[in-house]
């Protein structure tokens, strides 16, 4: 009988090949036909399965049957490397467009500023921003941590830095129109 908890169990445990294969050989035509189901298209949907899959065999030792199935958990996992994908081709669509608007605004060197002139106009608007969204600006942006990393530090809920973020972003934005 086909016991995906024994399998993973025995991959974590010893790295047993033949459990893995006998878990993808289960559960990747499974997983690629949920994503297709989802819209993602045949090619990237095998992709991200054996990707998923081998997430699995890296992360075996993770799985906790207590807190859900193998069949969720995988699927779990499927699902957010889907979700990075649509992230990644998201910013790269985003790139393009920003070089594509930056060649067609025409150069006026009387109105461009220095790069240092520029860092400090951003200075001085962050200064106007309320002290709780100056640092989480500060951390994400200037210190380079991710959002969970700032709510950590912050001991503020994810959704909060996200909010802080938002609020200032729209901010500078308004004091910073006249940068673009």
């Amino acid at each position: 009988m086909f016991d995906p908890n024994t399998l993973i169990a025995a991959i974590a445990r010893s790295g047993d090949r033949a459990a893995f294969a006998a878990l993808f050989d289960h559960f990747a035509p499974r997983v690629k036909g949920l994503l297709m189901r989802g819209g993602t298209p045949a090619e990237l949907a095998e992709e991200v399965a054996q990707e998923a899959l081998l997430a699995v065999w890296r992360k075996a030792a993770l799985f906790d049957p207590s807190k859900a199935s193998a069949s969720t958990w995988i699927a779990t996992i499927a699902r957010n490397l889907r979700i990075d994908i649509a992230r990644r081709e998201t910013r790269s669509r985003l790139s393009q467009v920003y070089e594509i608007l930056d060649e067609e605004r025409p150069e006026r060197p009387d109105e461009t500023l220095s790069g240092a002139e520029r860092d400090v106009r951003v200075r001085a608007a962050m200064t106007q921003l309320s002290p709780d969204q100056y640092r989480v600006v500060e951390l994400a942006f200037l210190e380079g941590f991710s959002h969970q990393d700032v709510a950590h530090r912050l001991a503020i809920p994810l959704g909060t830095v996200k909010s802080r973020l938002r609020l200032a972003l729209s901010h500078l934005r308004g004091k910073l129109e006249d940068l673009r």
